[in-house]
């Protein structure tokens, strides 16, 4: 396999994309007011679609446990003895699941660790322009705990935060060198470029209704080595959208790639295909 980069757009409205549970739970935020969603939550999210399509991974959500395993070490317990060497333990991590041989993974539940390094590397989104946040005082219709003096609980007033408008953008790349490695496969490929078109579908919650957080754009490459015919930085670098401070809707930013640089990189091999998200 060739290696890959990809580059993704992502629209926020009225929803907390990724909450931060040191600050309250309100939306990430650098220290300069750019909206943050980390590598880690957007993960989370392919995981899922993984499952969707039907994949067993290993990383499952909580409320998404289908085995009866509701620990990591449960499930590596249930297919592996402790008299399996390193080598077939590693070896049935990669072909069973699909997440570890996209995300890899840190085995700790034997004698010395076995770490896994996976073919996709995704990094945290950021916003193009500081976000505003909106924040509600909520209160629930029943005590949640033993009532008060005043026969209300505590626990009776909340807060949720929401993002009013934001465009985030979010980088990733395939190593073919560790796909080789973990078997990451050119249909597992698919499975991921599927993944992101599809990332927010079966994915609502109180702070994410179905419709607040939209794919717009996949710019996919495809490099013509195993190497790469550029870096993953100077595929970065093509994104370029016009600074606007009022922008309301994702038309505002006319997001596009320098067709200049582009087609330079094109004629040394370089492939590139521009998908729509749903």
């Amino acid at each position: 396999m060739n290696k890959v980069d990809f580059i993704v757009t992502v629209v926020v409205r009225n929803a907390n994309p990724n909450g931060d549970p040191l600050a309250g739970n309100m939306p990430r935020t650098d220290s300069f007011g750019y909206g943050e969603i980390s590598d880690v939550c957007i993960k989370r999210k392919i995981r899922n679609r993984y499952q969707d399509f039907g994949n067993d991974i290993f990383v499952k959500a909580k409320e998404r446990i289908d085995d009866d395993c509701d620990s990591l070490e449960k499930r590596y317990k249930k297919h592996f003895k402790s008299s399996d060497s390193d080598e077939d333990i590693e070896k049935g991590f990669n072909e069973k699941w699909i997440d570890v041989r996209a995300f890899g993974q840190v085995i700790t539940y034997v004698s010395k660790s076995i770490g896994i390094r996976g073919a996709v590397s995704i990094g945290m989104a950021k916003s193009l322009r500081p976000i505003e946040i909106s924040s509600l005082q909520i209160t629930k219709s029943t005590n949640g705990m033993d009532k008060g003096k005043n026969g209300k609980s505590k626990d009776t007033m909340g807060m949720k935060h929401s993002v009013d408008f934001g465009v985030y953008v979010f980088n990733g790349a395939i190593n073919s060198y560790f796909a080789d490695k973990t078997g990451f496969s050119k249909e597992d490929k698919e499975q991921l470029k599927e993944a992101l078109r599809t990332l927010f579908v079966n994915d609502a919650s109180s702070a994410r209704p179905d419709g607040s957080m939209e794919v717009k754009d996949i710019y996919w490459f495809e490099h013509s080595c195993p190497i790469g015919d550029v870096s993953s930085a100077k595929i970065r670098e093509l994104l370029e959208y016009e600074e606007n401070a009022t922008a309301k809707n994702y038309e505002d930013y006319q997001i596009h790639l320098n067709e200049e640089k582009l087609h330079e990189y094109e004629e040394k091999g370089l492939r590139c295909e521009k998908i729509e998200g749903i």
